[in-house]
């Protein structure tokens, strides 16, 4: 298995960045316009990514596993790439000092490969948007985020 790991601090209180990871809403302000569904234990959250232009380009649903406010949002992904089919997208939060450090996880790929890459480098663009979503008010969510590469 192979996982995902980032770590990024967020001038902010663990509420407000909680809050950004644990509702539909604060999904859409860092991640994609395009989220819906019920960021609830149980709930299926839908992203839906498009381009420019309007065309969509992918999507996932994702079934919420926990919440521990403040701490920890966990979702399984059920639909979408097949390589993320059942694999875990884990926030871990805690504060250190001004700072609301998460650990970021999308764990249990079944291999390493070109895609893996891609999305690794995915996940750090929105964790930065993320952060400036937290910090400013305002994040770089899809289709407004960083183009990394010819897939996106």
């Amino acid at each position: 298995m192979v996982d995902i790991i980032h770590r990024v601090g967020i001038n902010a209180s663990l509420s407000k960045v909680y809050a950004a990871l644990s509702t539909v809403e604060g999904v859409a302000g860092w991640w994609t316009k395009h989220t819906s569904g019920s960021s609830k234990i149980g709930g299926t959250i839908g992203v839906r990514f498009h381009s420019a232009d309007g065309k969509e380009i992918g999507s996932m649903n994702m079934e919420v596993i926990a919440l521990d406010p403040n701490k920890k949002v966990h979702w399984r992904v059920t639909s979408g790439p097949g390589e993320w089919i059942g694999t875990d997208v884990i926030f871990n939060l805690s504060q250190e000092g001004d700072y609301t450090i998460v650990l970021f996880g999308h764990k249990n790929w079944r291999d390493g490969n070109e895609f893996t890459s891609h999305c690794s480098m995915k996940w750090a663009t929105f964790l930065l948007s993320l952060r400036e979503l937290v910090e400013t008010g305002k994040g770089k969510p899809s289709p407004h985020d960083i183009k990394i590469d010819n897939w996106n």
